[in-house]
């Protein structure tokens, strides 16, 4: 049996259609965008070709899409943009406990900058409370940056009822939609954010690659400074190549997102079934309901984090926890600690499922019964 996939939460093959793609602009089209001469132009219309299907990917105008290096940039740019532009207007920050560390960090940073930050908690399915969110504004509040699914355990979070919550607030909206973009059906106006980061590779587009999308209007400072690229928002020389792969990876995501949903949705349900008949034990941290489809979070009683990795690897099937394994300790998911407190055995017990291109049902009820020999092997004298 070949080797089976299933971190595509941590990063995504690259489709073939969008390799050919990138791979015809590195050919062809090495102009540089800012130029006048017909080089230049070709690959400026490649872009802005690539900038209307993002925009129409979540209903937004085309002048509202920066193309960043990746999600990274793009929370960065957001977060920390938007702190230093309204410092005039207030100091106070609010996120959750369970973002990703693009995130996190970035709110690190401003707290060494003075700003407040309200780490909000969220219940045992790993979503945040909108009264909860409510509590914590003040007239201080100048951004709530809050993820639309989360990477670990798949929790969708309340996105639309925080925009309403916001719509009459000074407070600007970001939500990191990372893991949910071209898995769910976004439209920004709809859910009332007003910026919105996303990233190629998670989308079986190029690494270095991603869009914020940020409301016409919306006061934040750039990072970079150069050029005018970007309406000068986002200095540099534009990655045409992997702005076009870009392009190819939304076309097919929003093209294939009905399928790729009920795919997921069915390979779940295969999975537990299989576990439930070889009699494994097992619980799944979070909720099967309103969560993201390609993610599957489990904690396996009686096991070890590295131990589930090593052995899984070892039979062919690439998984991952929420920890960072390093020099033989464990750095705990901070995602699970929020959710079950940093005392719960499923800290240390749980490893991530995530399916995405290529996975076939074979390769699901292959990987589902090594599962269940190797959790077997590890709790037998337990």
């Amino acid at each position: 049996m070949k080797p089976v996939y299933l971190d595509h939460a941590a990063t995504a093959p690259i489709h073939p259609a969008v390799i050919d793609s990138m791979l015809s602009v590195m050919q062809e089209d090495f102009g540089n965008p800012s130029s006048i001469h017909h080089y230049g132009r070709k690959t400026r219309h490649l872009i802005d070709e690539a900038r209307n299907v993002a925009a129409k990917s979540i209903g937004a105008k085309e002048n509202e899409i920066i193309f960043t290096s990746g999600g990274t940039e793009a929370d960065n740019l957001a977060i920390i943009g938007v702190a230093r532009a309204n410092r005039h207007r207030g100091n106070h920050i609010i996120t959750t406990s369970i973002e990703h560390h693009a995130v996190l960090h970035a709110c690190e940073q401003l707290e060494k900058e003075g700003y407040q930050i309200t780490y909000l908690p969220v219940n045992d399915r790993g979503v945040v409370d909108v009264q909860d969110v409510k509590n914590a504004m003040t007239d201080q509040t100048i951004l709530v940056t809050i993820m639309y699914g989360n990477n670990e355990v798949g929790s969708i979070q309340p996105v639309r009822e925080l925009g309403s919550l916001l719509k009459n607030h000074q407070a600007y909206f970001h939500t990191d939609a990372v893991q949910a973009f071209g898995l769910c059906s976004i439209d920004v106006v709809e859910l009332g954010v007003d910026f919105l980061s996303v990233s190629a590779h998670k989308i079986n587009g190029p690494k270095g690659i991603g869009f914020l999308y940020a409301r016409f209007g919306t006061n934040f400072s750039p990072l970079s400074f150069g050029g005018e690229q970007e309406r000068k928002r986002r200095a540099g020389t534009e990655n045409v190549a992997g702005i076009v792969g870009l392009k190819t990876a939304i076309e097919r995501s929003v093209e294939e997102m009905p399928f790729k949903t009920k795919q997921y949705n069915m390979f779940k349900q295969l999975i537990m079934s299989i576990w439930l008949e070889e009699k494994v034990n097992f619980e799944i941290n979070g909720s099967l309901d309103d969560t993201l489809p390609h993610v599957m979070n489990v904690y396996f009683p009686g096991t070890n984090v590295e131990s589930l990795l090593v052995n899984l690897d070892l039979a062919g099937i690439a998984v991952s926890s929420g920890s960072a394994c390093t020099a033989g300790s464990i750095d705990p998911s901070h995602v699970l600690v929020a959710m079950f407190g940093k005392d719960s055995k499923r800290i240390a017990s749980s490893i991530r499922f995530s399916f995405g291109l290529g996975n076939k049902e074979e390769d699901i009820t292959f990987a589902a019964k090594e599962t269940a020999k190797v959790v077997k092997r590890l709790t037998k004298n337990k």
